[in-house]
């Protein structure tokens, strides 16, 4: 890092906190604090979708996993098209036509207030123990790396960064800096990405430098990472849960102006998902071709070292800030909203505005007081122990999948059936865990049926643990009574209030929405093709 290196890093970090700290002073109600006033266009949403996922581990774990195996990890990140875009046109019309504010209140208006506690419960574990944790991991490791700077004082000063303004400004201080976040984290990626590129001899060369099966995505069903089944089968649930119910990415559709704009958004997002496959997990494949003593996780930090010149280094370690800080302060907020909403109005139901702004930022230095002490916890954790947090997700996002999925499209599913698979899948998901990590020991290695359970493939106990979850949600639902039809006014499709189209403007965006949307489909169905 040179004192041009520094200077580009210096204007980041002045032009994130002056958009942060320019909403400061506009968020006089709960709507325009935790909303963003419902006030969001297209390509702001679409900017922080994409900023908000990709974070400082997708840059550590693509390129690593681009070095070790090739291609294949791009899988997840074409799903997410398909995702994001079922998203903006199944689930949008409910969330904003609700007028709901979070995840779990949605959940309560379908199903009842303990399907709403258990939502929130769940949601805010994983943000503290799996989402902060991994991300101020992987960007602590990066800033150790490329900074010099010691593990404990990049992940505070990451953690305290990014709180301030996300305390400051709201939702709309968060979209915002995102939108700047999600152009700088792209720029970055991308050149590097054309540098090594060059530096490698062209796309010809690389191919001739690596592994065939590099650009092979399509694994056989007995691969022990990204079998072709568990990808088309199972992670699309992980993909409905993460990107249509998780607050911290469907707050953003939540503050649209409308519903063609929330759509819009998504859109732009699936658009955007295309490009990681290119501008991180291929840097890892050229690391690979470059230098032999690459060791998976150290590809990305290696190429920014040995390949960017004076001044284009500041950028990069720029963009990797940007990862980071975008997903950090978004489940900070999210993380508040959930506390302000499902928590503290549910006890306070008379809680005035101005409360409810203050425990909302409340909620957030809490969040972040959480992080900074988190991280000496972080550095003592095994990287073997990381890649079991985040496997949680797959452990606990099927139920929650089919109580979506089935609280949309089949009004006959009721709040017991819900509640069922919802502690059925709880139950499952953890035993899975704590098996898994224990899987060394007598219990697990002399019972063949627990060795399986533990050993079958995440993506495939995803797919297990959908259908046992959905046979107990039907099953359940057609042996108790039905929701009275008042209660379902306007939370599924056959009770859409005004329909599915609302206007002829609405009409008239569609017209040129749907076409788009399906060609965004098969392009990456083409891909699919190309890298077979």
């Amino acid at each position: 890092m040179t004192t041009l290196d520094f200077a580009v890093l210096a204007a980041y970090f002045v032009l994130i906190f002056a958009i942060g700290f320019s909403f400061a002073r506009r968020n006089r109600s709960s709507t325009e604090y935790f909303l963003a006033d419902r006030n969001v266009g297209w390509f702001a949403i679409g900017t922080s979708l994409f900023a908000t996922n990709i974070s400082s581990e997708h840059f550590i774990g693509l390129a690593g996993s681009g070095a070790t195996t090739g291609l294949a990890v791009g899988h997840f990140e074409w799903l997410a098209v398909f995702m994001v875009l079922t998203l903006g046109w199944v689930f949008t019309p409910f969330y904003l036509r609700s007028a709901v504010f979070t995840m779990p209140e949605f959940l309560e208006r379908r199903y009842g207030p303990a399907c709403r506690w258990y939502l929130t419960t769940v949601s805010v574990l994983a943000y503290i123990f799996t989402k902060i944790s991994v991300s101020l991991y992987a960007g602590a490791l990066l800033l150790e790396t490329l900074l010099g700077w010691d593990f404990y004082t990049s992940a505070v000063v990451m953690v305290v960064a990014t709180g301030v303004y996300t305390v400051a400004g709201g939702l709309a201080a968060v979209i915002y800096t995102e939108l700047v976040q999600a152009i700088i984290l792209l720029g970055g990626a991308i050149v590097l990405t054309a540098l090594g590129l060059s530096e490698v001899g062209g796309w010809s060369a690389l191919r001739a430098k690596v592994p065939a099966d590099f650009f092979s995505m399509i694994r056989p069903m007995s691969h022990p990472d990204f079998p072709w089944t568990g990808i088309f089968f199972g992670a699309p649930i992980l993909g409905i849960w993460y990107w249509c119910t998780d607050q911290a990415m469907v707050q953003r559709v939540l503050g649209a102006k409308n519903e063609a704009h929330a759509r819009g958004g998504t859109m732009l997002a699936a658009l955007l998902k295309i490009t990681p496959v290119f501008v991180l997990v291929l840097p890892g494949v050229i690391a690979k071709a470059l230098y032999p003593d690459v060791t998976g996780d150290n590809a990305y930090p290696i190429m920014v070292l040995r390949l960017l010149p004076s001044g284009l280094t500041g950028l990069m370690v720029a963009a990797l800030m940007a990862a980071l800080m975008s997903s950090l302060s978004a489940t900070f907020n999210s993380s508040s909203t959930l506390i302000t909403f499902d928590v503290y109005r549910k006890l306070r139901p008379q809680a005035t505005e101005t409360q409810l702004v203050r425990v909302g930022q409340l909620a957030t230095v809490v969040m972040v007081v959480l992080g900074i002490l988190w991280v000496p916890f972080i550095r003592t954790l095994s990287s073997q122990v990381f890649v079991y947090l985040q496997s949680v997700s797959a452990y606990i996002s099927p139920p929650i999948a089919v109580v979506f999925l089935f609280g949309v499209f089949w009004p006959r599913a009721n709040k017991e059936g819900a509640v069922t698979a919802l502690a059925s899948g709880a139950i499952l998901g953890a035993a899975r865990f704590v098996l898994e990590v224990m899987k060394a020991r007598p219990l697990v290695a002399d019972s063949p049926a627990l060795t399986w359970f533990v050993s079958v493939n995440f993506l495939h106990f995803a797919v297990l643990l959908f259908v046992i979850a959905t046979v107990l949600l039907v099953g359940v639902s057609l042996a108790t009574a039905a929701t009275p039809a008042a209660q379902l006014r306007g939370l599924t499709f056959g009770t859409l209030e005004g329909g599915y189209v609302t206007s002829e403007a609405e009409r008239r965006t569609m017209r040129w929405q749907a076409p788009l949307s399906v060609a965004l489909m098969l392009g990456v169905i083409a891909l699919w093709v190309i890298f077979r």
